[in-house]
């Protein structure tokens, strides 16, 4: 996890594997291909946070279950502890909202084999069955495809800024995602109360 102040702003980058919660100005981006990362917040506690949950076998067969395979195991953690750090920072879990990204397939372009979903397919699947068990509404989603994105998730607005990731030069991308992080902090500026607040 990488994490840059800019005054009394964070930016905080995720990989796989990781999580963050916060109810302090931020903005939490993280690259993904096959992966799904959700954004989820409470709106009334101004409290947002974001996984980014990885796999690593390539095909799961249609009929197991979800808590069989290695998406139902580690995405079930991946959510459970982001929402238990949420509630610990003040969320309500009744109150929580989704934004969710990612499940493309990056690789070679297999799709769904005879009884077989490719791991992009199976986290898709996974994240929408689990948001629903949990009454956890989604707000917006992007799931699937065959290109990998960068997202910015920023708690002034709960928006979340989107770029596909095309074949492009790492710095020209590098200097993008910094844009969109002054634009975030710029839209925070306007939408949050004063810094006394965040004590």
């Amino acid at each position: 996890m990488k994490i840059e102040t800019l005054g009394r702003f964070k930016h905080v980058t995720l990989e796989p594997g990781e999580l963050y919660a916060s109810k302090e100005p931020v903005t939490i981006s993280t690259l993904l291909g096959s992966c799904v990362a959700a954004c989820l917040y409470d709106p009334v506690h101004r409290v947002v946070g974001m996984n980014h949950f990885m796999l690593s076998n390539r095909r799961y067969s249609r009929d197991l279950p979800h808590y069989r395979t290695d998406a139902g195991r580690y995405g079930i953690q991946a959510m459970e502890l982001l929402i238990n750090e949420m509630m610990h920072l003040g969320a309500e879990r009744k109150k929580l909202q989704a934004k969710v990204f990612g499940g493309a397939t990056i690789l070679q372009r297999t799709g769904a084999i005879g009884n077989f979903f490719c791991v992009g397919e199976v986290n898709c699947r996974f994240i929408h069955d689990f948001l629903e068990d949990e009454r956890i509404p989604i707000q917006a989603q992007e799931l699937g495809g065959d290109k990998g994105r960068v997202i910015h998730f920023s708690n002034g607005d709960f928006a979340v800024y989107l770029r596909k990731v095309e074949r492009s030069s790492s710095e020209r991308l590098a200097q993008r995602d910094r844009n969109c992080w002054l634009k975030a902090i710029e839209i925070q500026e306007l939408t949050l109360p004063s810094q006394d607040i965040w004590l």
